[in-house]
């Protein structure tokens, strides 16, 4: 006789919906890449430049589907598109709603294609869909896409911004020593004293990675009020490092940086790598990670946690499989199944976008 247990949802604190057409069948990189700048320019640019608006609703419509079969209840979401910026963030979230998920969203604002301009667009996007959103499940915030890729302007801008509007702040910060080396060639101490002493970051700003900070700088950002976001998965398949130092802080949450919203295979991720790198994290800790999402989750959508654990529940059978998931006290997957969209038509779908996407990167 088998036996059901429900417990609250769980939450993606940091990810990048625009890749989930990534694992099918994106064109490998020629040359391959020798480090992580590489890996952004030749990869992933070339994948955000290549989106159109069909790309990017299938890409967002999978992979919010399938977060949701998992038992993932809210995304943070990180988007670039640079060639189609204005109404982006209102396909992500159309997905998100349509489908029955919270979602966390902004446009990243960079200069790595076109200068100030773009990143005018990209914070411009930030504050029109703020300023025109009411959808019940989802959020906007205010993004830059890293340091190393914005100028002081922008930076100042993104804070300005985020104050005006009541909300926080969205940025890669340190993942790579690249964004180190480039805060300190402009003459800061590194990418977090940079953004802190622009006044980009308010409270309760998710800075993502975190890598190459170090324990005064983590605790500095914990102090701060700030969430950073590990995202062990990405870390390895970028050979980024290991971010040693986040038990300096208590606002630390568990993100997949574009890959898979299934947040049990991202715990099991954080704990193999944690052992590998010889790094002391005990089984609650990990899980504390993955907890204090829904913290992050709760303040972002002006719920107690206590509210959005009653809201957004997954039932699993005995073998682990989802079997139920509410969001928002509605069932968004039954016995399994999602309810509030074809599956399969979702697959079929993306399987269609991606080849017409997997051509136009080829040409980028």
């Amino acid at each position: 006789m088998s036996s059901e247990s429900s417990q609250p949802g769980y939450v993606c604190a940091h990810t990048h919906l625009y890749s989930g057409l990534a694992p099918l069948g994106m064109p490998a990189p020629e040359p391959a890449p020798e480090n992580f700048l590489q890996i952004l320019e030749r990869v992933w640019w070339r994948l955000d430049l290549a989106l159109d608006e069909a790309s990017l609703r299938a890409s967002a419509r999978l992979y919010v589907a399938e977060a949701l079969l998992a038992g993932t209840t809210t995304l943070v979401d990180h988007h670039e598109s640079p060639r189609f910026i204005e109404g982006s963030l209102d396909v992500l979230a159309d997905a998100a709603q349509e489908l029955g998920a919270r979602l966390l969203v902004c446009y990243g604002a960079t200069e790595r294609n076109g200068g100030r301009d773009e990143a005018r667009a990209g914070l411009g996007e930030c504050r029109r869909f703020i300023e025109e959103n009411e959808r019940s499940l989802v959020r906007g915030m205010i993004a830059l896409h890293a340091s190393f890729t914005v100028s002081d302007a922008t930076v100042r801008e993104a804070g300005e911004l985020a104050r005006a509007l009541g909300t926080v702040t969205h940025v890669h910060v340190a993942e790579d020593a690249a964004d180190v080396a480039d805060a300190k060639q402009r003459g800061y101490d590194g990418p977090l004293e940079r953004l802190m002493e622009l006044d980009a970051l308010p409270a309760g700003s998710i800075l993502a990675h975190g890598v190459h900070l170090n324990a005064a700088q983590v605790k500095r950002a914990g102090d701060a009020g700030y969430w950073l976001v590990q995202n062990p998965r990405s870390n390895k398949g970028n050979g980024v490092g290991y971010p040693r130092h986040l038990d300096q802080s208590p606002l630390v949450a568990l993100g997949t940086d574009g890959y898979d919203a299934d947040m049990r295979e991202e715990l099991s991720a954080l704990e193999a790598e944690a052992r590998e790198n010889s790094v002391a994290l005990s089984g609650a800790s990990a899980r504390a990670q993955l907890e204090r999402g829904r913290e992050l989750a709760a303040q972002r959508f002006g719920l107690s946690l206590g509210e959005l654990d009653a809201q957004d529940s997954v039932t699993l059978d005995d073998e682990g499989r989802v079997r139920q998931v509410r969001v928002a006290g509605a069932d968004v997957v039954r016995d399994g199944d999602l309810l509030n969209g074809d599956i399969d038509a979702i697959r079929a779908e993306a399987q269609t976008q991606a080849q017409r996407l997997w051509a136009r990167m080829r040409a980028v």
